[in-house]
């Protein structure tokens, strides 16, 4: 059963049963949408762009990333499936000095408006013009579709469904079409080649695309929100997130419930872990390894290894004019319009994600007590202020996607490092007996805190230098 840390901080829980578990089928949806998080930077920007420099030498590095997540979002969902209460709220229930910390954590790392600026780059090559204001567009719509939907969460897996199975099968389009046997080759040597870091190799890509072989960052955190809204587990007693102006407000709780301790409720608990396990590996880490996967291919066999390709999204476009030189323009145009989607759809995600955690994060520091500033309330003032900032950035001049993407992702991989310990010591400290995570899932979560450890430092060690 679950047991939380000393009421030091929050109250202690009231206890209700564990509602009876729904079917698989109707637990797809949290994972599609954290693939549709990782989409558009390491899927279609950061392992495309190792991949068009080194080939496939550090792909054995994307096949942990993914499954190191995996098993993040697993001990994120446990919590949450177990308490009703997010993670960020278990690391709060643990120290109050984890409030301002994360409040750091979930929005230095996503200020930066990458995504939107990389859609906008595609656009102008495809429509013309200039970046910024089609970032700018593309920002507000985003915050126009997060806003108009009765219920957010509905709204974000509808949409992120659909825009992921769109670009799948553009993606699956291309990749039929252009891969050849020599770059299947070069990826099965890429996976046995495990260990091998290229000389020369940007340590800070490196590290930004390995915090981004998957959805990344803080942004995983939100995977407690999304199986809240979505009532798994003990996340049915809490409310959900609405919109101000189409939807009818739900009361929401930020403390969660303990369990009603008897058989019944552990026998439920096996099937709702089970299932919860079963969505989220096919439908988050097996479609991010097959994008990555795909994405990859289609940048080796086009472009193959070491090209010289200039700074930014040239490689996109190297890609692009690759594809257009051998099928036409029609395929040029298909490539660059699934770029446009994939980074579309990522910058809706993360606004969603960033948004949720912040307000966790904002109303368990400051507005606990205070019954006006609601979650749903919150979630809308702190959209719309990260839209505000995202165009402040790009109207100051900072409109180099690559940049941004690369300074996102490092920020990440940093929280990370941070998280992986924390839910180490929450998970070990708040349950026993059958919900306290086994020795797999233990080392898996001291392997992610020594990994994101040793990147985040070594790529810190040589930044440091190479400005010294």
């Amino acid at each position: 059963m679950p047991i939380h840390p000393p009421d030091k901080v929050l109250p202690a829980p009231a206890r209700k049963d564990l509602p009876p578990p729904v079917r698989l089928r109707r637990m797809l949806g949290p994972g599609v949408i954290l693939v549709g998080l990782s989409l558009g930077s390491g899927e279609f920007v950061l392992w495309p762009y190792l991949t068009s420099q080194w080939g496939f030498a550090v792909f054995w590095a994307c096949v942990i990333g993914v499954t190191v997540q995996f098993f993040l979002n697993m001990e994120i969902e446990r919590y949450t499936l177990a308490t009703g209460e997010s993670a960020v709220t278990g690391f709060f229930r643990l120290s109050r000095i984890f409030g301002p910390v994360f409040l750091l954590c979930a929005t230095l790392p996503w200020i930066w408006p990458g995504w939107a600026t990389g859609g906008a780059e595609l656009l102008t090559w495809e429509l013309g013009g200039t970046p910024v204001p089609f970032a700018i567009g593309s920002l507000i719509l985003v915050g126009l579709a997060l806003s108009l939907g009765p219920v957010v969460y509905r709204t974000v897996e509808t949409l992120q469904l659909t825009l992921v199975s769109a670009i799948f099968v553009m993606l699956l389009i291309l990749v039929a079409v252009v891969v050849r046997a020599d770059s299947l080759n070069a990826l099965w040597e890429g996976l046995l080649g495990f260990g091998t870091v290229p000389e020369g190799i940007e340590l800070p890509v490196l590290l930004g695309a390995l915090a981004f072989a998957g959805a990344g960052g803080a942004t995983n955190l939100a995977q407690s929100n999304y199986i809240k809204d979505k009532g798994y587990g003990m996340g049915k007693w809490v409310g959900r997130i609405t919109s101000p102006l189409t939807g009818r407000e739900e009361a929401v709780s930020e403390i969660g419930y303990a369990w009603n301790h008897h058989p019944e409720n552990l026998a439920k608990w096996k099937v709702w872990w089970r299932r919860a396990n079963l969505e989220q590996f096919t439908s988050f880490y097996m479609l991010c390894l097959i994008s990555l996967t795909l994405f990859c291919l289609l940048t080796h066999a086009l472009l193959g290894e070491n090209t010289e390709l200039g700074e930014g999204l040239g490689f996109i476009e190297a890609e692009a004019a690759a594809l257009e030189q051998r099928f036409g323009g029609w395929a040029r145009h298909l490539f660059l319009w699934t770029g446009v989607v994939v980074l579309l759809t990522t910058e809706l995600g993360v606004l969603d994600a960033v948004t949720r955690v912040t307000v966790d994060v904002v109303k368990l520091t400051f507005l606990r007590e205070n019954p006006r500033w609601t979650p749903t309330r919150l979630y809308f003032i702190i959209l719309w202020s990260l839209i505000g900032f995202g165009i402040l950035v790009l109207s100051l001049g900072m409109d180099q996607p690559m940049q941004l993407l690369v300074i996102s992702a490092v920020l990440n991989a940093t929280v990370m490092f941070l998280y992986s310990g924390l839910l180490l010591w929450l998970g070990l400290t708040t349950f026993r007996g059958p919900l306290r995570p086994g020795p797999i899932r233990i080392a898996a979560l001291a392997f992610s805190f020594c990994f994101f450890g040793y990147f985040t430092v070594v790529t810190l060690i040589d930044k440091l230098s190479s400005t010294g």
